[in-house]
């Protein structure tokens, strides 16, 4: 069994090569909920979906959130009405946040997620890192800001100077899913925004403490893959680098990835993890996700 804590954007890749090594149904996801919110009286899970369509085989590649080939009909007349979302949510992603809605008022997340993966064909297991209503924010140079006013509306230009969110209890099967695992990973997710938060939520960090843990950096070059990665980590007091990641995970790694890139930077990181993996993790292509993968467990 293998339990993967993941984000929306990274880590969603690698479980497409994951997936292709090993049986889908020994597969266990743990995903951030931080950032969930309500747009347009409809409850968003963005990072859940995204691992949800992407187990299913309906991720939108391009954009990494949302399906593939939706249409956009109903944000189309929303904006002709004078209304302006502040996430473009096509019609077929809509009907499954409005089902997620409608049903989380009588189910927890957790529960409203498996009925969903159930109906969408995943064997795998997908556990939302929290049942409780999460809250993230966003301290900057221009005021704090919520987490997609920040990213979507703002594009992630004004410079940060603190994140904050709660901790949280975490979901039923999180701490046992990690506790009987063979193998926990960590993605190549924001280790601020999407990882973080799911270590903090109580009894995680023991838990991680426990297992046998491998992680992905998702910094490459000394640059992030995507997103404002570095200038979360910037804001916390860590160096936007593969040596930043590092000592972010110290606590609980016992193997960490790094590109050939940041090949220099091996003997800095071996002081911090004794097992350092050096290879391609730039997933251009389902070869490159699946050569990831199999380093992963080598």
């Amino acid at each position: 069994m293998i339990t993967i804590l993941s984000g929306g954007t990274g880590t969603p890749k690698l479980i497409q090569g994951i997936i292709r090594i090993i049986e889908p149904r020994e597969l266990s996801v743990v995903v951030n909920t931080i950032e969930n919110t309500y747009i347009s009286g409809v409850y968003v899970a963005a990072d859940i979906d995204t691992v949800m369509y992407t187990l299913a085989g309906m991720v939108n590649e391009d954009t990494w959130y949302g399906i593939a080939d939706d249409t956009f009909i109903t944000h189309e007349t929303l904006k002709k009405m004078g209304f302006n979302e502040i996430l473009k949510i096509g019609d077929r992603d809509r009907a499954i946040k409005i089902q997620k809605t409608m049903l989380m008022e009588k189910y927890p997340l957790s529960k409203v997620v498996d009925i969903q993966r159930i109906k969408l064909g995943i064997e795998s297991r997908i556990i939302p890192m929290s049942d409780e209503q999460t809250f993230i924010r966003i301290i900057t140079e221009e005021g704090e800001m919520e987490f997609h006013e920040f990213l979507v509306e703002k594009k992630a230009e004004p410079h940060v100077k603190d994140v904050l969110y709660s901790n949280v209890e975490p979901a039923e099967g999180v701490i046992e899913s990690i506790e009987t695992s063979d193998m926990v990973l960590i993605g190549p997710s924001n280790p601020v925004t999407s990882i973080g938060p799911i270590v903090s939520a109580r009894g995680v960090l023991n838990a991680l403490k426990k297992a046998y843990v491998v992680a992905v950096s998702p910094i490459i070059g000394g640059k992030p893959v995507s997103g404002p990665v570095g200038e979360f980590m910037k804001a916390l007091g860590y160096d936007a680098s593969c040596i930043g990641v590092a000592e972010i995970y110290n606590q609980f790694l016992d193997k960490f990835i790094i590109d050939v890139k940041d090949r220099g930077s091996q003997k800095k990181i071996e002081k911090l993890i004794s097992d350092v993996m050096i290879t391609n993790t730039n997933m251009k292509t389902i070869r490159d996700k699946v050569m990831l993968a199999k380093k992963c467990f080598g």
